[in-house]
């Protein structure tokens, strides 16, 4: 089954049930050709540098963790595992899932979190992962939906002694796009939500018999800058 947005020349197939092992997602240019989901969909938008991509793994609203594989060919999405069994981010109340529209960006060659690195402000190594995005718009993603983003802000969360920046954005074509320019509009216009997302990263793994995670900073959300 394939699926597409109108506004993006990029589109997604799906193979297999979801909520399965079996379940893959493999993303598609404008000619239906397949392409590999980390490396051929462009960091910056083309003729529009202030803009960015990002892929859509976990939609807001659902709880089946997905990831997208840096190894192997094409970079297919999937359900990631746990001692065999499938991953799911559990609802803690009051939210259910995910609370944003949640992804990353494309182009490890520079998006990548090296876990070799050392950042000079957090004093923690990278997490091995392309930088997460939450991209807080109203609208509810899909997976494989490739977005165009405008960058708000970042907070650095601590994640099993790793640096793992969560990029705030906001998808362009959203009816708040045009309001929502830094983080402290998003404070202003989006009240709580900063909080909201603070306290959702840093409680999500404590059912699961985690400790509470930490973030540099003191939790604070840096600017764009």
């Amino acid at each position: 089954m394939a699926s597409s947005d109108p506004s993006s020349a990029y589109s997604c197939r799906r193979i297999g049930p979801a909520n399965t092992k079996g379940h893959v997602i493999y993303l598609q240019d404008e000619k239906g050709s397949p392409i590999s989901a980390a490396h051929d969909i462009p960091l910056y938008v083309p003729r529009e540098p202030s803009l960015l991509h990002m892929v859509v793994t976990a939609p807001r609203w659902t709880n089946a963790t997905m990831k997208t594989s840096l190894d192997g060919t094409l970079n297919p999405i999937r359900q990631e595992t746990r001692k065999g069994k499938l991953r799911y981010a559990l609802n803690i109340f009051p939210h259910h899932g995910y609370i944003w529209n949640y992804g990353y960006l494309p182009q490890p060659t520079w998006t990548w979190e090296s876990p070799i690195v050392t950042h000079p402000q957090t004093k923690r190594q990278g997490d091995n992962y392309c930088l997460d995005v939450c991209e807080i718009g109203q609208n509810i993603g899909y997976t494989g939906q490739v977005k165009k983003i405008k960058i708000l802000g970042a907070m650095a969360l601590i994640n099993n002694g790793e640096t793992d920046w969560k990029i705030v954005a906001i998808d362009v074509n959203d009816r708040f796009a045009n309001q929502l320019n830094s983080i402290e509009d998003v404070e202003y216009w989006r009240a709580g939500f900063l909080r909201a997302t603070n306290e959702w990263l840093r409680v999500q793994d404590i059912p699961e018999g985690k400790k509470e995670k930490e973030f540099a900073f003191t939790g604070e959300c840096k600017n764009k800058e």
